[in-house]
């Protein structure tokens, strides 16, 4: 799935199937439901979903558990809105 169809998808009443734990939450964000994609990600310890996580708590603005998980990620917390950041992290994960 690449960038556009995921965005495209974000008008369905549910994540599509086949999604990696880092895109669900990721899109269960974009829709509004910040728990839930907590929910999903939260054990994960692979580097995409630290990155997820980070930026959940990001989100959140919870800035030092954000920090903590970018750490993980092996990133930086960017300097840029949230809104960018969400764009970025999909790009990266669908190319």
């Amino acid at each position: 799935m690449n960038f556009k169809e995921f965005h495209a998808s974000l008008n369905q009443p549910k994540p599509p199937a086949g999604l990696s734990d880092a895109l669900t939450a990721l899109w269960l964000d974009a829709n509004e439901q910040w728990e839930a994609a907590h929910e999903v990600i939260r054990d994960n310890s692979d580097q995409p979903s630290a990155w997820v996580h980070a930026y959940l708590h990001h989100v959140e603005g919870v800035l030092w558990n954000a920090d903590y998980w970018y750490g993980r990620a092996k990133k930086k917390r960017p300097n840029c809105s949230t809104k960018e950041e969400w764009q970025q992290i999909v790009q990266a994960l669908t190319s």
